[in-house]
């Protein structure tokens, strides 16, 4: 009778430890199953992200936009005079076109309608006056692109300005004096070389522009004594949509 019942224990005892190891058997199954799942899942989440981040990568793509923005310029003496000015706020616009070199580099040329100029104060005759000159000037930067990021652009090159014409603002007491030119023969420069460089962020059709500029020539025209003398010196920030194609 004692040994019917070790034996029925030890039949006993050998099911159930069966039944626990295809029962823990069948659990890590499941597990691994889930296991793989979710390492499948996120491999595909993570496939479709980098397809999406490359579907952004337009850096070998032609394109073209339009952008607008402001101008906070100013201007500086070319031959050490004493001549000093305020910067003043302008308005800044145009288009643009990124002709790629393979997909680091490039050729961004720009048609842009740009606002110089500067603010001045002082006394005449112990009465204060403020003074403030606009500008207005088609630029037209050809710029030499480094793009080391679909989301960042490097920019430098030369550029060329066309004054359009020149508003001056004269203030003192209750007197307002405004002169506007159009200019067909003036001892002023119509015509301007300079340099121009800065980047953009590029956020899919969206762009954030930075630009710096200065005149290589001062305002004046060969063979006249304008006063006063100087060279145009600007900072950009514009807001742009691109296109690709």
């Amino acid at each position: 009778m004692s040994e019917s019942c070790n034996n029925y224990n030890l039949l006993c005892n050998n099911i159930l430890h069966t039944s626990q190891y295809f029962y823990v058997l069948f659990i890590k199954k499941k597990e691994m199953k889930k296991i793989m799942f979710i390492l499948v899942a996120i491999t595909l989440t993570a496939t479709q992200i980098i397809a999406q981040e490359n579907e952004t990568d337009f850096r070998e793509n032609l394109q073209f936009g339009v952008k607008l923005g402001a101008n906070y310029s100013n201007v500086y003496d070319t031959e050490g005079e004493d001549f000093r000015a305020d910067a003043k706020l302008g308005l800044a616009g145009g288009i643009f076109v990124a002709i790629p070199i393979g997909k680091y580099l490039g050729v961004q040329p720009e048609i842009m309608f740009s606002q110089k100029g500067f603010r001045g104060e002082g006394q005449i005759f112990l009465t204060p006056y403020k003074f403030q000159r606009t500008t207005n000037y088609i630029d037209v930067p050809v710029f030499f692109a480094l793009k080391p990021s679909e989301f960042f652009t490097f920019f430098a090159g030369p550029q060329y300005s066309y004054l359009i014409s020149q508003k001056d603002l004269f203030k003192t007491g209750e007197v307002t004096v405004e002169q506007e030119q159009e200019f067909a023969s003036d001892d002023v420069r119509k015509h301007t070389l300079g340099f121009a460089g800065g980047f953009d962020i590029n956020i899919k059709h969206i762009v954030l522009g930075l630009r710096a500029g200065v005149d290589l020539q001062n305002n004046k025209a060969e063979g006249f004594s304008s006063t006063p003398r100087y060279k145009n010196v600007y900072y950009q920030f514009t807001l742009g949509y691109r296109f690709y194609k």
